[in-house]
């Protein structure tokens, strides 16, 4: 039977062909909880006696949302996650390491696993051939103590990409486009299969920014082919044993497909409270900005980092704007001080925090005030993402974030493009 990638990689764990729609007990590779979700996880495991790590080498627990904690409540949440570590061999990411997502694919993650996390952007790791998918604390907590876990195989929604993106237009831009064009409920319970000569032409960190996204159209996971960029990233990461060739059979059967020139696209954002809420940024242009955040699991790499320092370098950011930039791990904090990106940003008048969410989650570090306009390029603008139900969100790439730190408002960033 022709498979799709999920089918493949769902298929392979369970012994047998799978078809879209069915029901099916699976291994699981990979199971990862942060500091947000993880507490109640935990907490169900113990009223259960099940205290455990079946794989604890790939049980993962992340302290990033609130890293350092800003309060004794969520402090107290880090010590259960500790002592679980501790007690189980699971592996433990403390504070300064950065967010879940970014160091799943760093470190983790590889073609062909199945990972579970207690936090809906798990789908990151599909970038790298892996079904990634995020669920419930609870069933993410059976995950890690029995090694096992259960789901629907998801149709797949086939998204076909061609042409070459033009200056001031990335993969963020793409991915905005996208879910303006299908809605924010568009791929429910889907996987969402990037092809096409543009997907296998992008980067690993472009690959990472759409699947990351893919949820914000519904899906239950976003899906690469693992290709000969996907080796090469692995090898970088010291992990090429890791690697093996994966993608889709021909004739496998797609529910939809969805061809995307990249070359028609240009700088695209997302208005306050849906993701799915999108215009260019041209026809967003004079919307005031009181903040600019730059960082997390969608935009926080190294590359991400250089886009926005390319923006900013030699400029001030608006005296009426604030900037925050958070690197979304310590190897590429660490990156970007070695490449004097670091200076770049803190000249230009920004805030650099330590590797984490940062203010993504509206828990610390960057709480907007009421009625404040804050563009971003996270994944997500719902109301009172950010710690205010008041405040409002606009979602961008890097490019458009730091061109509207600049203005102070939204602009379109190839004004400020050389």
């Amino acid at each position: 039977m022709a498979s799709t990638l999920a089918e493949k990689i769902i298929g392979a764990h369970v012994g047998r062909d799978v078809k879209s729609g069915e029901i099916v007990v699976t291994p699981v590779d990979v199971a990862a909880l942060q500091d947000g979700t993880g507490p109640l996880a935990l907490t169900q495991l113990e009223e259960l006696g099940l205290i455990r790590a079946h794989n604890p080498e790939k049980t993962v627990l992340f302290i990033d949302h609130a890293a350092p904690s800003p309060r004794k409540e969520l402090s107290n949440a880090h010590m259960s996650l500790r002592k679980f570590a501790a007690g189980t061999g699971a592996v433990l990411s403390e504070i300064d390491e950065g967010v879940c997502h970014q160091r799943l694919v760093e470190s983790f993650a590889s073609p062909g696993d199945i990972l579970i996390g207690a936090d809906s952007h798990s789908c990151t790791s599909g970038a790298l051939g892996a079904f990634a998918t995020g669920m419930g604390s609870t069933d993410v907590g059976i995950g890690i103590a029995t090694g096992k876990t259960w789901l629907k195989v998801p149709a797949t929604l086939r998204v076909t990409m061609s042409g070459e993106f033009p200056p001031g237009v990335y993969a963020k831009d793409l991915m905005l486009h996208l879910i303006g064009l299908i809605g924010a409920d568009g791929a429910t319970y889907m996987a969402i299969e990037f092809t096409g000569p543009l997907a296998q032409a992008m980067s690993m960190p472009e690959r990472f920014t759409l699947c990351n996204m893919a949820v914000e159209a519904g899906a239950k996971t976003g899906l690469f082919a693992a290709d000969e960029t996907t080796r090469k990233y692995l090898e970088q990461q010291g992990r090429g044993g890791d690697y093996r060739e994966l993608a889709a059979d021909e004739g496998a059967q797609y529910e939809r497909t969805v061809e995307i020139d990249a070359q028609a696209l240009e700088p695209t954002v997302s208005a306050p409270h849906t993701v799915d809420n999108t215009m260019t940024a041209a026809a967003a242009a004079g919307t005031k900005v009181n903040q600019v955040y730059i960082g997390t699991c969608t935009n926080g790499r190294i590359e991400d980092l250089r886009i926005a320092a390319e923006v900013l370098r030699g400029r001030r950011r608006h005296p009426d704007t604030r900037l925050i930039v958070t690197p979304a791990s310590r190897s590429v904090y660490l990156k970007a001080a070695e490449e004097g990106l670091l200076t770049v940003f803190v000249e230009a008048g920004a805030t650099v925090t330590g590797p984490g969410c940062g203010a993504c989650v509206g828990v610390h570090g960057g709480i907007l005030g009421d009625g404040e306009i804050c563009i971003a390029t996270q994944n997500r603008n719902f109301q009172g993402r950010m710690g205010n139900a008041e405040a409002f969100i606009w979602l961008a790439s890097p490019a458009t974030a730091a061109a509207s730190a600049l203005a102070g408002e939204i602009v379109d960033p190839r004004e400020y493009l050389s």
